[in-house]
């Protein structure tokens, strides 16, 4: 008969073995293409795994929340991250990043080049390269391949770097991610005169349709205009937004706008929580 230490041993390393197995098999690739717009409040934050096992990050939001909202969906003992993209260095997108960074193996980053006079920022950059984090500036001739899954750079159309000569929101990196025949939209930031400069650029309509579409700047009047929705056609729109926000985001304007657009469904991360799509 097994004395009461010896039980209360086996019940905690069953309880810990079991943890592992689960863990395990989370972490094995199940030929299916997950996408997670994670609850980090007033910011975004999203993470993709391809069929593959890759892990693309686009944005920490702000302070540490990331970490927890990591932690739900990737097991304790994997610290790798394959690709980072910071669309912008605004803190509700790039304070997690610090905190990733600090946390886990980031393999790879795209960044906008444009300099930001500001203590995060540098430390960012440090941090990448005391890290050995290989750096990628954006532009829209660079594209990036993770088995099935294509990272296209949309915008910037050339690179930026320096200083920024005008709002930083216009210089976030805009992605449209694309795994056989569905498409996600991420424009960061971007405001409406962006948007209609991504009209111009890609003339043929198809190339900005997308079945997802992530509201540009939480949903500000900034941001996803009537005409951009138009041509983008997106089935789905998710708003990343923290909840009783400062700001008033979503506007009433832009949620009136997807509305006209035809949107099926919108999905709030202050109303849904963490939004994950699977194909």
């Amino acid at each position: 008969m097994f004395s009461l230490k010896i039980r209360k041993f086996l019940i905690i390393f069953l309880a810990g073995f079991a943890i592992l197995i689960v863990s395990a098999w989370m972490e094995i690739p199940d030929d299916k293409f997950h996408i997670y717009f994670l609850d980090i409040a007033q910011g975004d934050s999203i993470l993709i795994k391809t069929p593959q096992n890759h892990q693309i990050l686009v944005d920490g939001g702000p302070k540490d929340y990331v970490l927890t909202e990591l932690s739900k969906v990737m097991p304790f003992f994997d610290k790798s991250i394959d690709f980072v993209i910071l669309t912008h260095p605004d803190s509700d997108h790039m304070d997690g990043i610090l905190k990733v960074l600090e946390r886990y193996e980031v393999k790879n980053i795209l960044l906008t080049g444009v300099y930001l006079e500001n203590e995060s920022y540098n430390k960012l950059l440090s941090l990448v390269l005391e890290k050995n984090v290989k750096l990628f500036i954006a532009e829209s001739k660079k594209d990036f391949i993770f088995g099935d899954v294509l990272v296209d750079v949309i915008y910037p159309f050339n690179q930026i770097i320096g200083n920024a000569d005008k709002d930083k929101n216009d210089t976030s990196i805009a992605v449209k991610i694309v795994y056989k025949d569905k498409s996600i939209l991420l424009t960061g930031d971007l405001s409406v005169e962006v948007e209609a400069k991504l009209i111009s650029a890609y003339p043929n309509p198809k190339y900005l349709k997308s079945a997802i579409l992530k509201a540009g700047h939480h949903g500000s009047k900034t941001s996803s205009s009537l005409n951009f929705l138009e041509v983008v056609n997106p089935e789905t729109v998710v708003i990343q937004v923290g909840r009783k926000n400062f700001f008033g985001h979503p506007n009433k304007e832009t949620l009136d706008n997807f509305s006209a657009a035809g949107v099926k469904k919108i999905y709030r991360t202050d109303m849904d929580g963490m939004v994950e799509f699977v194909f």
